[in-house]
């Protein structure tokens, strides 16, 4: 018996600038606004994985090296990707 991934129904409050650029951009795409969220949530999603992939990576290469200074450029980019600008 095959797993059918189930689709759950889910509610959100967007502010109306915000729902207008989902609907004009679900317009240009010939799309429904259930879509569109749907493709901007999945991307979004996968940026912040790819961020925190990234994050860690930086960590282990500022554990293992042993030069000053790329550990303080390392330092300075997590704490870039940390805190922000």
């Amino acid at each position: 018996m095959k797993n059918q991934a189930k689709n759950v129904r889910q509610s959100v409050s967007l502010p109306p600038s915000v729902a207008a650029r989902v609907r004009r951009l679900a317009e240009k795409r010939n799309s429904s606004a259930s879509r569109v969220l749907v493709e901007l949530i999945d991307v979004g999603l996968q940026s912040k994985e790819t961020e925190k992939d990234r994050f860690f990576a930086l960590a282990d290469r500022l554990a293992q090296s042993a030069d000053p200074s790329e550990r303080r450029k390392i330092k300075k980019e997590l704490a870039r990707m940390t805190f922000g600008s």
